[in-house]
């Protein structure tokens, strides 16, 4: 069984920058391909960042170039560096493994002044 651990969220002022971890623990095996996803308040989750065991990365328009998604493959987790957030990025931010289909808790994120 594999667990996922997220942590980094808080409130954060506008074009300010947060970076979000999630740290994957239990019985792994090879390199994992791992997505953030989040949910705004009110609305359906939805695609961040993935990245894939072979180290490509994908992103949602709405967060290229703003947002980097990076692993330490010798600890198994995964970070969301997030620069230059606005209001629309407050959400709960969710980690996914897509080899093993296990979401973390969530870590809330978010941006006011």
């Amino acid at each position: 069984q594999v667990q996922l651990v997220e942590s980094g969220g808080c409130l954060v002022q506008p074009g300010g920058s947060l970076r979000l971890s999630c740290e994957a623990s239990g019985s792994i095996t090879g390199i994992l391909s791992m997505a953030w996803y989040r949910q705004p308040p009110g609305k359906q989750r939805e695609s961040v960042a993935l990245i894939r065991s072979g180290g490509q990365t994908d992103y949602a328009d709405s967060v290229k170039g703003r947002f980097t998604v990076s692993r330490d493959g010798a600890k198994n987790t995964v970070y969301l560096r997030m620069n230059s957030l606005t209001p629309e990025d407050t959400a709960t931010y969710y980690c996914y493994v897509l080899q093993y289909n296990v979401w973390g808790q969530g870590t809330q994120v978010t941006v006011s002044s």
